[in-house]
């Protein structure tokens, strides 16, 4: 039985393997658990969604579904929350998992609609997250995020002192994240930032500038701590 579980969850990812200590009773638990994702991926339909294998975790809930748009093996957990009130929407690749309670949201105001918020292939956020879109945000393939993630597009404009800062407007340049990123637990990424391929950002940093790839970043804010290549290039000179 566990093999034939294996076997099925390899069609998601090649690379997953049992642990030899996993007990049974947890195993038939689990089993329970995805059975149930399954069936619930069958309401996207009534949206005139394909389900595409889909898992979805209780209390999941999508807005503006006609501005969804997701590849095989989406993995939605406990009370995820879509919104695509937005000029694009919301694109996810295939084999995208986020954490439960996480809210990708890419604008909340039916006066000044966010653009678009793009997830790549294979890419896994933890719990907690809050992804916003107003001024665009993309995360490239294969990045693996830890909980509490949060990207900010979009920020307040506040010179006029005279004046409220609500009524002052705001300002959208977007974020990019490359492919091939580890970015841990509790980081936080502003308006204008992008982050090149193959970054490591360190837990709790706040990110307010690019950098570029294969940067290992950390700090509040944010700052270049080393290249991820330079053991290797003072090997190869020595």
């Amino acid at each position: 039985m566990k093999k034939l579980i294996e076997c099925i969850i390899q069609k998601r990812n090649p690379h997953f393997r049992f642990d030899e200590k996993l007990n049974t009773s947890a195993l038939l638990q689990f089993v329970w658990i995805q059975v149930w994702s399954v069936l619930r991926s069958v309401t996207l339909l009534l949206s005139f969604k394909k389900p595409k294998m889909a898992l979805l975790g209780k209390g999941v809930k999508l807005f503006n579904t006609p501005k969804i748009n997701f590849g095989k093996f989406m993995k939605l957990g406990d009370h995820v929350y879509l919104s695509a009130l937005a000029t694009e929407g919301i694109v996810l690749g295939d084999n995208v998992g986020i954490g439960a309670f996480s809210r990708v949201i890419v604008s909340t105001s039916l006066n000044n609609l966010g653009s678009y918020i793009k997830i790549g292939n294979n890419v896994g956020i933890g719990e907690y997250a809050y992804l916003g879109g107003a001024g665009g945000l993309q995360i490239g393939d294969d990045c693996i995020i830890g909980q509490y993630f949060s990207c900010h597009p979009e920020n307040h404009i506040y010179d006029n002192p005279e004046s409220l800062i609500r009524h002052q407007g705001t300002t959208r340049k977007g974020i990019s994240i490359g492919p091939n990123c580890w970015i841990g637990s509790k980081v936080t990424v502003l308006d204008g930032v992008e982050i090149g391929s193959g970054c490591v950002i360190a837990a709790g940093a706040v990110v307010t500038r690019s950098f570029p790839p294969n940067s290992i970043i950390g700090g509040v804010p944010a700052r270049l701590i080393k290249k991820r290549e330079q053991k290797f290039q003072l090997t190869r000179s020595a």
